[in-house]
């Protein structure tokens, strides 16, 4: 009896000891102060939006294209990830990269042509649905929403209400929008969903705080991979349709891996004749090594260019040729770390003069 007891006992100390590790890891990735490097080896978001629309190539993806796509995916040894899973253990490094598939606006061409391939194969996913057009013309209807979440591999995603230039907006306006859309899930699904995607990937400051207290996670549409370290807010994803779904890019794609920082500057994403263009820095980790490898490139004047990089002390400065034209301007990043490829993106919305 003894000797059971001492066992018990040390059990439960071991126990201890590992919840107390992950709890320091949780703080550590959530605390902006004591990030740390993490070698986590990312969640890569692929974001779809119709299916067989062929009229609408720049949101459009072939079924046939879009069905190679996961054969890659599996062929490359690479598992999708539920996002019930994504959100309950964001905090903890992965050790295996996954992929983590979104879908937005609910359009019918997903209930259509991509769910009944999505439900065969148990393919998890978010479809992130904006609740004015739901029943129109060319939109799902909540009786096929229902249908889809009710499924445990299918997850509901906030996409706001109108799905405007959001950032256009009031904050009033902005915060109306987003509760119109509560109102109604609550009244068609009886909850809130608890993942939001920025429509168009726009979002300010305000906004972005606004979402920070009311969602657990967010979604912008800059490309990269989502590390321990990213921001729970502005999470990155690709965009995929026809013109950038080719296998060859796909594959390059796939084959990313994220490229962890401190920090990334400035927090404000939304640019006007005041700060536009902005002072850009990017504080990297002293652990990241071939620092020296990055290359960034940038589209200020609407042309895309090898970016003015400065690197001092493991921070990244961007000394922009000139300013970013309206509506986007967006930076990428890639560094050769060894033969592992790392990227980030960061998309600025340009209000115009």
């Amino acid at each position: 009896m003894a000797i059971k007891k001492i066992f018990s006992f040390a059990a439960s100390i071991i126990s201890l000891f590992i919840l107390i590790f992950y709890f320091s890891l949780n703080c550590n990735a959530q605390d902006n102060k004591s990030k740390f490097y993490s070698k986590d080896e990312g969640v890569l978001s692929i974001m779809y939006h119709r299916f067989n629309e062929m009229k609408y190539p720049s949101t459009n993806i072939r079924m046939d294209i879009f069905e190679k796509h996961v054969d890659l995916i599996k062929n490359s040894n690479l598992d999708f990830i539920n996002p019930i899973t994504f959100e309950k253990n964001f905090d903890l490094p992965k050790n295996q990269k996954k992929i983590l598939l979104t879908i937005d606006d609910a359009f019918s061409s997903f209930y259509n042509e991509a769910w009944p391939y999505l439900k065969k194969n148990k393919i998890p996913f978010i479809l992130f649905v904006s609740t004015e057009p739901i029943g129109k013309n060319g939109y799902m209807t909540w009786k096929q929403i229902k249908e889809v979440e009710k499924h445990n591999f299918a997850v509901i995603g906030h996409h706001s209400h109108t799905h405007d230039y959001l950032i256009d907006k009031s904050n009033e306006e902005f915060i109306s929008d987003i509760e119109m859309a509560n109102n109604l899930f609550l009244k068609e699904l009886g909850y809130v969903p608890s993942l939001f995607s920025y429509p168009f990937g726009e979002y300010s400051k305000f906004m972005k705080d606004y979402v920070s207290k009311n969602f657990q996670l967010a979604f912008g549409q800059h490309s990269g991979v989502i590390d321990v370290n990213k921001e729970k807010f502005e999470l990155p994803r690709f965009p995929i349709n026809e013109n950038y779904g080719q296998i060859k890019r796909f594959t390059s794609i796939i084959n990313s891996f994220p490229l962890e920082y401190k920090k990334v500057s400035p927090e404000q994403k939304k640019l006007d004749n005041l700060n536009n263009p902005p002072k850009f820095n990017i504080e990297f980790f002293a652990n990241q090594k071939n620092l020296k490898n990055i290359n960034c490139y940038s589209n200020e004047g609407d042309n895309w260019e090898k970016s003015n990089i400065e690197l001092s002390n493991n921070t990244l400065s961007i000394k922009f040729r000139e300013r970013f034209n309206p509506r986007r301007g967006r930076i990428n990043c890639s560094l050769n770390d060894n033969g592992k490829w790392r990227w980030l993106g960061v998309q600025f919305t340009v209000r115009p003069d």
